[in-house]
């Protein structure tokens, strides 16, 4: 798997908006489950929102009706659409790439194969 690239973090007011994308390869993407995670300083990675193309997405509780993955049609790119933000979301975002099913479940971070750098988003109050 190519490893796949986040983009679109960056600094904005509490309740504002952000959105991120990951980019990888159509073979990449395809028939996986693609996840973003988030780590904030000192604290443990995780799970944000889970989405593939056979079931609807998966979301933390904290960010429910708040943030919005889907992909594109090309099958190239996943974004995260982040709204109403608030400080709690300041952190690194990470995306994942799984296979078709995630050993653990999809919020089980070590199920995961290939992760990208990371994004960095930064929401001040």
């Amino acid at each position: 798997q190519v490893q796949p690239v986040e983009s679109g973090g960056g600094l904005v007011q509490a309740g504002g908006s952000l959105k991120l994308s990951c980019v990888a390869s159509v073979r990449t993407f395809i028939r996986t489950v693609v996840t973003w995670f988030r780590q904030a300083p000192g604290k443990e990675r995780e799970f944000v929102a889970a989405s593939s193309w056979y079931t609807d997405p998966i979301y933390a509780d904290s960010v429910k009706g708040r943030f919005t993955t889907s992909r594109d049609s090309a099958k190239t790119t996943v974004f995260l659409q982040m709204t109403n933000l608030k400080s709690d979301d300041t952190a690194v975002y990470y995306c994942a790439v799984g296979g078709s099913v995630i050993r653990g479940g999809v919020r089980n971070a070590e199920g995961y194969d290939s992760w990208g750098r990371g994004t960095q988003v930064t929401v001040s109050s």
